[in-house]
């Protein structure tokens, strides 16, 4: 099969071909129409130390048609349409055929584009998990007050949208006219911005606490602001590596509860809630095919080439996307 990979940590992506992966029990063969390209395809990419024997193949967004089943699957069938998120320890979406555990993909989208619906597995399941699984978000929680940091990226515009469906009153940080504008389309009921103190902007707000708080950037710089706006026995979940020790004391005495959230865990560790992602990504294909849920992706680059998996990369490391950008 053809694929695009690269040997080592810098963008000089080739096109190669590579036998076609051998299934696992529980896997689907698919055959890969549309990908998008997340950060977590840089950071990987980046990860990678010397040079490899064998290209790297990375995507961790996916849709396309099953053509082989493995010998313990059960919820799919050759021909159906599926998207999935994948798993960062396999090989990824950037190649003519993926193998994924059936456990962690949904049937796809079927009243929108490939292109619109390849862009909301990966932040799909990330934002369900932040505040269903993670912040525990009921419908005892209608009324709520939500503060999402990073609110214009992939993750946080899924977030934005999910919780306002939840009952939640959304405060989302966007730093520029563009990105304002983007939150407040997806339904965020106020901004404000992430590059100026949080704490006399949110008490400007007419919140002295708010009783959720979501981390989508930057954890390290805006864990001052995070210990002084959550409401006591608030929850706050972050999706980001600290890279150093935090400080939560300041959370003991208002019972609030931190959690990280690592959307690769479950089929990492091989949990036993694993096929929750099945679930997760079929309910999110009903809210996309019903418009409660409207897909985020804002760039196609064209076709699935290693130039244009390049070009991506390139733009996501400039941190100044909005949405997600896909290949089709």
């Amino acid at each position: 099969m053809k694929a695009i990979g690269t040997i080592d940590s810098s963008k000089n992506f080739i096109d190669f071909e590579i036998e076609k992966p051998i299934l696992r029990p529980h896997d689907l063969l698919i055959k890969v129409e549309a990908i998008s390209i997340n950060p977590v395809d840089t950071k990987v990419r980046k990860g990678i130390k010397g040079n490899l024997a064998e290209p790297k193949i990375l995507g961790w967004d996916g849709l396309g048609t099953v053509v082989e089943l493995g010998s313990e699957t059960k919820l799919f069938k050759v021909g159906d349409k599926v998207f999935w998120a994948g798993d960062v320890t396999r090989s990824g979406s950037n190649a003519e055929f993926q193998a994924v555990d059936e456990r962690i993909v949904g049937f796809a989208p079927k009243n929108l584009t490939k292109e619109k619906a390849v862009a909301m597995p990966l932040t799909s399941l990330t934002a369900y998990e932040l505040l269903f699984e993670k912040l525990e978000v009921t419908d005892k929680s209608k009324g709520k007050s939500l503060l999402i940091i990073n609110g214009a990226g992939g993750v946080g515009s899924v977030a934005i949208q999910m919780a306002k469906n939840a009952g939640l009153t959304v405060i989302a940080t966007a730093s520029n006219p563009q990105a304002i504008e983007w939150v407040k389309n997806f339904g965020a009921d106020y901004t404000v911005n992430h590059h100026e103190k949080l704490v006399p902007q949110v008490h400007e707000l007419g919140f002295k606490f708010v009783d959720y708080i979501l981390i989508l950037n930057a954890v390290v710089e805006h864990m001052p602001a995070v210990n002084e706006l959550i409401a006591p026995q608030g929850s706050i979940a972050n999706i980001v590596e600290p890279g150093q020790a935090i400080n939560l004391d300041q959370l003991a005495h208002k019972s609030a509860r931190f959690n990280f959230e690592w959307m690769f865990t479950k089929v990492v560790s091989n949990t036993s809630d694993l096929q929750s992602q099945h679930d997760i990504l079929n309910k999110v294909s009903e809210w996309l095919d019903n418009d409660v849920l409207k897909s985020t992706m804002t760039q196609n680059l064209g076709p699935i080439t290693a130039e244009n998996v390049k070009k991506a990369h390139e733009l996501i490391e400039e941190n100044h996307t909005i949405g997600k950008i896909i290949l089709s």
